[in-house]
Parts: C-alpha cells; structure tokens; sequence
C-alpha cells in the first residue's frame, strides 16, 4: 500500500528514510502508523517484516520525503501513536554512499604464481617493452582505451556552488558509475586541490597519459572556458566539459523534438536562453550551431546585448553572436514573443505573467535543479511544452543521455577530440530515439533509462569523428 504526499510537500527519494519500529502486536495497528505517515504529508513505500516476537512485531518502513526537517516531522508523527516504538531511523540516502559508490575489480583471476608471473613481474616487463618501443600499444593492452577521467575543482557543485573538492567528490563517483552502468566504460573520479588555471591544466595535462578521455565536471565559469580550451590543444584524447556541452546536446535533442511535434522549423524559433554562465553559453553556441538566429542571451541583470557594460570577455563574446534584434532590459522583456525559454540559471527567475509575454504555444525549459526557474505547476495551463531538469516531472533534460553515449563513440574509434559535428550527431541521435509516432507534450525526450540512447549516440557520434577528420 502506497499514500500520495500531502499537496503541501514533493517528496522524493532523494530524502528516503528507512524507520525501524517496534509494534504491538494488535489488529489495525500498522493502519495508524500508515495513517500518521500520511498525516504527515510522506510518501509510504516499502514494509518488511523484520521478525516477529511475543506480543510484538519489528518492522521496517521506507518513507519518501520532502527535505530533512520533513524527514523529522513523520518520525514524530509515527512516535506518537501509541504502541509504536521508534527503535532507529536511517538515511537511505547516506547508507548508499557508506564507504563511496564504486570499487575497482579485477577482470581476470590471480589464483597462483602461473596468474601472478603473467599479470605482473616478471611477465609484465614485457609488456611494458612492447609499449616502450610502440607507443599505441598502450590502447590495446592498457585500460587506456576504455577509461574516462571525471575530474572538478569542486567550484560549481551542482546546484550547491563552490564546495570545494572533497565535497565534489560524491557526484564524481556517481558520474563514473553512470559510465561503467550504461556504456560499460570504467571511469575514475579525481578531485583536485587547486583553484588555479594553470595548475589544473598541467595536471590533468600530466595524468592524461592513463585515459582516452576527459570529463570535466562542476568547473565554475568562467575559468572552466580556459581550463577546457588549453587543454583540447594539449591533448589528443577527447576533452568534454559536460555541464557546458552535455547540457547544451541535451537541451538541443528536446527543442528538435518539439519542432517535430508542433511541425515548426528549428531555425525560426524566437529563443531565450536565461543564463550565460558554462551551461548557458554551451546551449546558446549549438543552438547558433543548429542555425537558430533569433536568441537572446540573458544573465541576472538582463538581455545581453553588444556595448552592455560590465559584461566579462566571455559574455561580450556571446553578445556579439546573439540578440539580432538588440533588445535591451530585463529578462521579462527579452520573452516578449518568444517561442522558447531555456532556463540554466537559478530558482524563480520568471513568473507566469512572462509566460504570457511569449508567442502563441510557447515552449519552457526550465532545467534548474533541484529548483527550476519556474514551478511547472504555476504554467501548467500556460505552456504548450513544459521540461526541467528533475526526475519527477515529465521530460527530464539531463546530461546522462548525452556523455555516456558520447564517449562510448569517442572511445570506440579512438577519436583525438570533440568538435561541434559530434555534438550536434549526438542531439540528432537522442532526438530521434522516440519516433515521431510517440511523440507528444509530456514525451519530448527519452527516459535516460532507456538503453537504445546510448547504442544510437556511440554510433552517431562514431561516425561524426571519422567524416570530421578526428580520427587517426
């Protein structure tokens, strides 16, 4: 048995407690605890009976909640039924990061001194020579050709912002894991202890000799455009900024599927894209890339536009390329009669009435987490096509459909870079997963479980490097 939250709280699993309790063994008790779950506004999952004793039962309860102070009040609601024991409450969230997320594992047996002579010294040597002498010899008998570095400074973590890299450490564990689980390729999670450009540089540029490629993630802009730029000229394995490029193949995947669905053309789409930071620029770039001319760039204090003050190099850069209609102000101004919003930026940057500023049928991608720019409830009855970046609402824009894909492709033909044919393989790929048959409002985008994404962007994206010169 299952209970909906109460309208005031969106629970999630994200905060899911597991409660063990001692109940008196009485008809219609576990009834009341259902009933004071609910009461509490938590969303009631499993119960497992852990055993049962004389006039008692012990039992666990999983509960959806909404935060952790929510998580609070329904153990206080459980603990004042009577007859019910609270004996320990569990963070299902922490428990599944006790000791970290992935291990490494041996692919082959070392059973004996015959495994061990072959595997390591003295056999190992050589192997070494082999690669000495031949130096892409490395691929085909080191992990080089299947590995990916996931590595952050920790400046820009998530939604969370510069925490630092030891808090950063988490999501690079659970990016490799999405790595080994969807495209079968073995990812290391590395945090560095600098801030400074030219030292991350020179290390990733000095470990790089053990990958075949590079995930750069939650590298604050704007030194996360130098740090990406140096080191695509230093390297000949694929380098990919993925809150930049991942988000921006995405966003573009969805928007082409609404084009389908309301039979517009892509390139006549009156875009706003609200944020003009790493995921911002990256969108509004493969968006100009696709041949949309009409965007207008946004950050907090407005439109961007050409000889706006106090704008950093890189904005200035994207203000020259965008904004053909020069409109100046603020962002509510910028979506009069737009199409599309694109939302990377912050929580309640726009409201309803800016939705009712936009054309007719107008298109929201409100992508940020875990806070969107809008609530899609305050637009429901006013957007043809609503997305966010969160797994509980319909179309779900997240970079897990692009990377792994990509970098399987990359990997698969040894590719020496990323350039902007890959991308734009990788959007048309993800896009034409849902046939043109299925689509409809609340389906513009795959799930990012479905598992053809990822056969059909490698093979796109495989096929993108060797017509564009990126393979050897």
């Amino acid at each position: 048995m299952s209970y909906v939250c109460n309208p005031e709280y969106s629970c999630s699993p994200s905060y899911s407690i597991s409660i063990r309790v001692e109940i008196e063994n009485r008809i219609g008790m576990f009834a009341k605890i259902a009933t004071a779950i609910s009461s509490a506004g938590g969303d009631l999952g499993s119960v497992d009976i852990v055993r049962v004793e004389k006039g008692k039962i012990i039992r666990d309860v999983t509960v959806n909640a909404q935060n952790e102070e929510h998580e609070k009040q329904i153990v206080k609601a459980i603990r004042t039924v009577a007859g019910v024991k609270v004996l320990r409450v569990s963070d299902r969230t922490f428990l599944a990061h006790e000791g970290g997320k992935i291990e490494i594992r041996n692919k082959l047996p070392v059973r004996d001194r015959n495994d061990l002579s072959k595997v390591y010294t003295p056999g190992v040597a050589r192997v070494c020579m082999d690669i000495h002498q031949n130096k892409e010899h490395i691929y085909r008998y080191t992990i080089k050709g299947n590995s990916v570095a996931v590595i952050s400074d920790g400046t820009a973590v998530l939604g969370l912002g510069n925490i630092g890299p030891e808090a950063a450490l988490p999501v690079m564990e659970g990016k490799a894991m999405i790595f080994k689980e969807f495209a079968n390729i073995d990812a290391f999670p590395i945090v560095l202890a600098t801030k400074d450009t030219d030292e991350i540089v020179a290390t990733i540029k000095n470990i790089a000799i053990a990958f075949g490629g590079i995930n750069l993630e939650d590298f604050a802009a704007p030194h996360c455009f130098e740090v990406e730029a140096r080191l695509r000229k230093l390297l000949d394995i694929p380098v990919f900024h993925d809150d930049q490029h991942g988000t921006s193949v995405v966003a573009l995947a969805a928007l082409i599927n609404v084009s389908r669905l309301l039979r517009r053309d892509l390139k006549k789409f009156k875009v706003v894209v609200v944020g003009a930071g790493a995921a911002g620029s990256a969108v509004t770039r493969i968006l100009l890339a696709s041949g949309v001319r009409d965007i207008i760039a946004c950050d907090r204090s407005g439109a961007l536009y050409a000889g706006r003050k106090g704008m950093d190099p890189y904005k200035r850069d994207l203000a020259k390329v965008t904004n053909p209609r020069k409109i100046r102000g603020a962002i509510s101004d910028a979506m009069k009669g737009a199409d599309v919003f694109i939302g990377v930026s912050a929580p309640n940057v726009i409201t309803p009435d800016d939705v009712r500023r936009m054309a007719k049928d107008p298109v929201v991608f409100a992508l940020a987490n875990p806070d969107p720019e809008i609530s899609p409830e305050d637009v429901h009855d006013l957007v043809r096509v609503m997305a966010t970046g969160r797994s509980d609402y319909p179309n779900q824009i997240n970079n897990m459909l692009g990377f792994p894909g990509i970098f399987r492709g990359l990997l698969d033909v040894r590719a020496r870079g990323v350039n902007e044919a890959v991308k734009l393989a990788a959007a048309q790929a993800i896009a034409h997963t849902i046939s043109t048959h299925d689509l409809h409002e609340d389906y513009i985008i795959p799930s990012i479980f479905d598992r053809t994404v990822v056969s059909s962007v490698s093979t796109a994206v495989a096929e993108a490097a060797k017509k564009t010169g990126l393979v050897k």
